[in-house]
């Protein structure tokens, strides 16, 4: 009984201790956690003697001091460093439009780092749901030294962000500097610089849009940094945008209320904000305003890909680069609705709340408004953003990018059936609610036999449909406009993410941690030459180099680039799953 009792109390006190850090509580909670085991290991021999009333009583009382512990040592929020260097050295001092600025040099001082820069007022009371405004000059020289908070957004417990890193990213750091929560706010419309440490001018300029389902995400997150791609000469901007139902909520009212009578494309407005503060303050950091590459990954590319054809951003920029995902066919696969299904959805929301107007819903916190991020994260064709279908712009040849860069990766479904139940027995019934009437058709193409072939000829599907799919859109698009065009499948698999959706991040951008034992030396190449490619489009429309394998222009929509081991070229593989989605969406261009 007495090592029954040791054992439960070494594995309560260890299951403490693994708490903390997960949840990243502070020092604190260790310090006071530790001597509560102590005290109880001092008092263990009393315990014993005691009735079994008082023993239950003490097991009791264990969580309860646990409970204890975790409340007076919970995580505060901070606000997340530029750069992770003890004392940074500050740059020379800039000045833009609003007044003067310095930012921080990166460790070995290659990069300068400028975050927190405000483009656009505060989107908070009066001006939560209206087009952005230009952000107010301030006094004195603005220290552009931390990131700004991300934009509102449902927030879960620190543990959460700590097991999916364990579970989804087979990624976790045990550190004592890391010990905070990082802040959301409505107040969220800043955005960041990466500047190579030069004085040369007319440098080229990425602009990037996080991902994250334009539900969740923040613009400082390490895969894209811009630090990778600004150590090859490009600056890089990205930005934080209203999400969810800050971002994307639609209303009739709204629409009054808008001298451009828009509704439901508040984020898109905000990027665009984001663009135009770069024409106008870009060369301040040694940019050319006349060589931007929109970049996007997820949801962002969803959001590159709609700017590609509102006529608010042309000029803007004059190449898009789209990583995993598209609104250029049919029928978006996601991030996308009609603006009818918007305004409906708005009106749900107001009965939801019980409020008559704007002003009743402009009233309610934004903490009690978050959730809704769910039921309101869709671009909307609002006829003053987007006029029409992206589809039906590109098909009349309205389109802002004079080069195109996009792909996919091999796996992108593997975050989103992570705890899906593909088997045989579910497997026909799973296709027919999407196929309908072609599934016997798509069953001919994958005749699964078992339940292993039955979950991996899922995973492939829902990875066409949702994301493989929009991409070859999106490509035919691009050529039936003349667009040079350059299309990839990323494939490489490691001991993180692999090739599952955001996968190849890390190495398009050029941020493989130099101590990660995640990656191997095939891993590092292959980074090295994706990097390079990025930053030639960038400064060329081009991706390809003396130093580098031959990328060919994807001008007859089956010429991909694939990033395995190497970069190699190879054919499109699902064109005859394709060709059954075009039958189901009525895509015939070029048919």
């Amino acid at each position: 009984m007495r090592i029954l009792a040791y054992l439960l109390f070494c594995l309560f006190s260890l299951i403490g201790f693994v708490f903390l850090e997960l949840n990243k509580n502070t020092v604190l909670g260790w310090i006071l956690w530790l001597l509560v085991c102590g005290l109880c290991l001092y008092f263990h021999k009393s315990y014993f003697s005691l009735s079994w009333i008082k023993r239950v009583f003490c097991w009791i009382l264990l969580p309860v001091c646990f409970g204890i512990v975790v409340m007076v040592s919970w995580p505060p929020v901070r606000n997340v460093k530029a750069v992770n260097v003890k004392d940074p050295q500050y740059t020379d001092i800039i000045t833009v439009s609003q007044g003067q600025l310095q930012g921080v040099f990166n460790k070995d001082h290659t990069v300068e780092v400028y975050a927190g820069i405000p483009y656009a007022k505060p989107p908070v009371g009066d001006l939560r749901w209206k087009e952005p405004q230009d952000a107010e000059s301030w006094q004195g020289v603005l220290q552009a030294d931390v990131f700004a908070p991300m934009a509102m957004q449902p927030v879960n417990l620190p543990i959460y962000s700590s097991l999916a890193q364990i579970i989804g990213y087979h990624d976790y750091h045990i550190s004592l500097d890391d010990n905070y929560r990082e802040p959301v706010s409505e107040d969220c419309l800043y955005l960041n610089i990466w500047k190579p440490s030069t004085t040369d001018t007319n440098l080229p300029v990425l602009v990037y849009i996080h991902g994250g389902s334009l539900q969740t995400g923040q613009p400082w997150y390490a895969d894209y940094s811009g630090e990778g791609l600004a150590k090859e000469g490009v600056i890089v901007v990205n930005m934080g945008y209203r999400l969810g139902v800050f971002g994307f909520l639609a209303e009739e009212e709204l629409q009054e209320e808008s001298i451009h009578h828009t509704t439901g494309n508040y984020g898109l407005l905000d990027q665009i904000k984001a663009l135009e503060w770069v024409q106008e303050n870009i060369a301040s950091f040694g940019g050319d305003p006349d060589n931007v590459t929109l970049a996007g990954e997820s949801a962002g590319a969803a959001c590159v890909s709609a700017l590609c054809t509102s006529p608010l951003a042309k000029g803007l920029f004059q190449r898009a680069i789209g990583e995993s995902s598209s609104v250029a066919s049919v029928q978006p696969p996601h991030s996308f609705r009609l603006l009818e299904d918007a305004l409906s959805s708005g009106k749900d929301l107001l009965k939801k709340y019980n409020c008559s107007s704007m002003e009743d819903l402009r009233k309610i916190d934004a903490k009690d408004l978050v959730d809704e991020a769910y039921t309101q994260h869709h671009i909307t064709i609002d006829g003053y953003v987007l006029e029409e279908l992206p589809y039906e712009s590109y098909v009349k040849g309205n389109c802002n990018e004079k080069q195109l860069l996009h792909g996919y990766n091999l796996k992108e479904s593997g975050p989103f059936l992570l705890f899906d139940k593909t088997t045989l027995k579910n497997y026909e019934d799973k296709i027919q609610r999407y196929f309908g009437e072609y599934t016997d058709e798509v069953l001919k193409l994958y005749p699964a036999q078992s339940d292993e072939e039955a979950a991996a000829y899922w995973a492939d599907i829902y990875s066409v449909v949702y994301f493989h799919y929009s991409h070859y859109c999106w490509n035919r698009m691009a050529n039936l406009n003349a667009i040079p065009v350059y299309e990839y499948i990323f494939s490489k698999d490691n001991g993180r993410l692999g090739c599952w959706h955001s996968g190849e991040e890390v190495y398009c951008y050029g941020n493989i941690p130099d101590d990660s034992r995640l990656y191997d030396d095939t891993d590092r190449k292959l980074s090295s030459i994706m990097t390079k490619y990025w930053a030639n489009f960038c400064k060329y429309g081009n991706p390809n180099g003396s130093d580098l394998p031959e990328w060919k222009a994807n001008d007859n929509n089956m010429q991909l680039i694939e990033f395995q081991a190497n970069a190699e070229m190879s054919e499109e593989r699902y064109i005859a799953l394709y060709e059954i989605l075009d039958q189901i969406q009525g895509w015939n261009i070029g048919k």
